[in-house]
């Protein structure tokens, strides 16, 4: 008789046979990674004699059969990563003898079954990444020889039983992802053998557990996104295996303590958004593993410890968003692995470190909303891995701007606005083919626009507020109206003053030298030839300028003459 069937990781499709169920003598039944479609069929239940049904990672659907609840011999049930939906039964409560049950990854619904808590036997349970919705059963106490428990990614609500901090042999537990509520259990770690605790993304409030600051067995540790309260600098200890500690987006106060540096296996250490204040101790240098480095949003003050140049595995540092002050370290600049970098919206001052420009695998660079001065370094330019964003905006920097950043082929979003950049914008930019936003608003920037793929779908609001950019582009003036063009025209106003003001004078001399044609035409026969040439030329003083009484009286006399002509005609005489 056939007690084996192990038929796995083949590309076999179709569905499972009803006619299975005849192989009553089956012990083990293997079918997993394949391809196979349909239902599991309620014939399985036959299979009295079942120790192992694995039928993992194929495209299973329809619900979990009750009939399988008759296998009372089954220690190892994993029906895995399908596509199986319903309910758990409550019949699976029968199988006792269990020490495995698997239905991750599915689309299971509904709540779980009270009678789960009968499988005192059970060391591994993973019902995560489905839709059970409901509360934790009281009875998963009586599971106490569990070891692994994921219930993760689910909609679970309500607040943990009171018996999850008398299961002594729990090593992993992950509820991550729900919508419970209430306490965490003070005892959870009491056992000694907690490594894995993952509360993240749910709603428990209250204390963190007093258990985990004597829990040295922990490897990672996940309370982000709660609510948790308490003094960091208290709650938690030295932890000689640790590698992964997530304790953002809650309610923690205190400061760093310096016996964080003791922890020598972290890779991971994110405390952001929480009410943290102090300073950064420079003992965090010690954590020669360190990948990740996140305090954002907090109150933490000081300055940034110089030490930081010896983490070499450093990939994320995040210390936006606080109130340090001071320069930001030369030494940062040996971080050659860094990937992240943001130290936004902090009292930073002084100049950014050309020494940054050696952090070549940096993908993002946020150092904007400070009080850094003087000119951004060329040196930027070198870092062509930059991808993501340049943000340097909100500071005080000033000079032209480096024709170096035109290197910068793969970078996407470039923010230079409110600062003090004055020339013009560097031809270079145009290389910069991967650009989705260039801003460089509120600065005394002047002269032509590059002309880029960035600029395709520009926004007017990028360039506003600068001295005199121009180009082809709505909103702004083209390039012949520039400052220069309006230079190079007063120029030709300037040369061209003198001739008009040569000819408009000699235009009121001729005039009034007419007026005094004809005053003298009226005197011809009182005077002669002589003193009618002197006459006309005795209107021009010694030094050739008209004098003015003389001009007075000719305009006078040539308007009573004018007037006397209009009577004459009139009256035909």
């Amino acid at each position: 008789m056939l007690n084996e069937l192990s038929l796995v990781e083949n590309q076999i499709t179709g569905s499972i046979p009803a006619e299975i169920g005849r192989l009553v003598m089956l012990n083990k039944l293997d079918l997993y990674q394949n391809q196979i479609t349909g239902t599991i069929p309620p014939e399985v239940g036959n299979l009295t004699q079942l120790n192992i049904l694995r039928v993992y990672k194929n495209r299973l659907t329809g619900s979990i059969p009750p009939e399988l609840g008759i296998l009372v011999n089954l220690s190892n049930l994993d029906l895995s990563a399908n596509q199986i939906a319903g309910s758990i039964p409550a019949s699976l409560g029968n199988l006792t003898n269990l020490l495995r049950l698997s239905l991750f990854r599915n689309q299971i619904t509904g709540s779980i079954p009270q009678d789960i808590g009968n499988l005192v036997n059970l060391q591994t349970l993973f019902l995560d990444e489905n839709k059970i919705s409901g509360s934790i059963p009281k009875t998963f106490g009586n599971l106490q020889n569990i070891r692994r428990l994921n219930m993760n990614d689910n909609k679970l609500t309500g607040s943990l039983p009171q018996g999850f901090g008398d299961l002594k042999n729990i090593v992993g537990l992950n509820l991550a992802d729900n919508s419970l509520s209430g306490p965490l259990p003070m005892n959870i770690c009491t056992g000694g053998s907690l490594r894995a605790f993952v509360m993240s993304l749910n709603m428990f409030n209250g204390s963190v557990p007093w258990s985990l600051k004597t829990c040295t067995s922990l490897t990672g540790l996940y309370l982000d996104g709660n609510q948790l309260t308490g003094d960091i600098s208290h709650h938690f200890g030295v932890y000689p295996q640790l590698r992964h500690i997530w304790l953002t987006s809650n309610r923690l106060s205190g400061s760093i303590a310096p016996k964080w540096g003791d922890c020598p296996q972290l890779k991971e250490f994110k405390l952001g958004q929480n009410m943290i204040t102090g300073q950064i101790p420079p003992t965090l240098s010690k954590l020669s593993n360190l990948v990740d480095l996140t305090l954002d949003s907090n109150h933490i003050t000081g300055w940034i410890p110089p030490e930081f140049g010896d983490l070499k595995n450093l990939y994320i540092l995040n210390l936006s968003l606080n109130q340090l002050s001071g320069p930001v370290p030369l030494q940062l600049g040996k971080l050659r692995n860094l990937g992240h970098l943001d130290l936004s919206e902090n009292s930073l001052s002084g100049s950014i470190p050309e020494e940054l420009g050696s952090c070549i695998e940096l993908l993002f660079l946020k150092i904007n909303t400070n009080n850094f001065t003087g000119k951004l370094p060329g040196a930027i330019g070198n870092l062509a891995s930059l991808q993501m964003m340049l943000d340097a905006s909100n500071n005080k920097l000033e000079g032209v701007l480096p024709k170096e950043l035109g290197k910068l082929e793969m970078l996407e979003f470039l923010n230079l606005s409110h600062n003090q950049f004055s020339g013009s914008i560097p031809s270079s930019f145009a290389s910069m083919v991967s650009l989705s936003t260039l801003d460089v608003s509120y600065n005394d920037l002047e002269g032509p626009l590059p002309i880029g793929h960035a600029l395709q779908n520009a926004s007017i609001n990028w360039f506003l507020h600068n001295k005199a950019l121009c180009g082809n582009f709505s909103g702004l003036l083209p390039c012949y109206s520039t400052p220069a063009s309006g230079r190079h025209k007063q120029k030709i106003q300037s040369s061209l003053l003198p001739i008009v003001l040569v000819v408009g004078f000699s235009t009121i001399a001729a005039i009034v030298i007419i007026a005094i044609l004809i005053r003298s035409k009226k005197k011809k026969q009182q005077s002669g030839a002589t003193d009618e040439g002197r006459n006309m030329f005795s209107v021009w003083n010694f030094d050739g300028r008209l004098a003015f009484d003389d001009i007075i009286r000719a305009t006078e006399n040539f308007d009573d003459m004018e007037k006397s002509t209009r009577h004459n005609s009139k009256t035909g005489s």
